[in-house]
């Protein structure tokens, strides 16, 4: 149990994605211009924590253990795809929750059909995403 609380592969990287949850909170509530804490257990937003999650772990790998490490590789490679994943698969099904809870409530309102809203905000925009990359690249930095 020691090792796991001093491994700074783990702590670190989870510092980066709760800075980018509790960073969501602070945007959300901003523009909502009322405290929301809706945003700590959601995905999506501003900004991407799971970026931010990812970034940093590889950032770490890379400054400790060097570039040339397969563990880095391994890294990099699952950041790419949890970026990908992001700006692509989540958010276009994130803009399929839009059209699909238009046609919920227009079937409800036309034909009394009571169906429960799919949720819309999975993905991220890229400025969300970059945004996530600068908190990980900052924090894996930072140790």
């Amino acid at each position: 149990m020691a090792g796991l609380l001093s491994n700074q592969f783990l702590w670190v990287p989870l510092l980066a994605w709760a800075l980018g949850q509790a960073l969501k909170v602070v945007t959300d509530s901003w523009q909502r211009r009322q405290l929301s804490l809706r945003r700590l257990g959601t995905s999506g937003g501003m900004p991407s924590s799971h970026s931010a999650l990812t970034v940093c772990l590889t950032t770490l790998l890379g400054r400790r253990l060097g570039t040339g490490s397969p563990v880095f590789a391994a890294a990099a490679i699952l950041t790419m795809v949890v970026i990908y994943d992001a700006t692509g698969v989540r958010r276009a099904a994130g803009q399929q929750g839009i059209i699909l809870n238009q046609m919920i409530e227009d079937l409800r309102s036309h034909l009394g059909l009571r169906y429960e809203r799919v949720r819309q905000l999975l993905g991220h925009t890229p400025y969300e995403v970059l945004a996530g990359i600068a908190l990980g690249l900052a924090v894996g930095m930072a140790f």
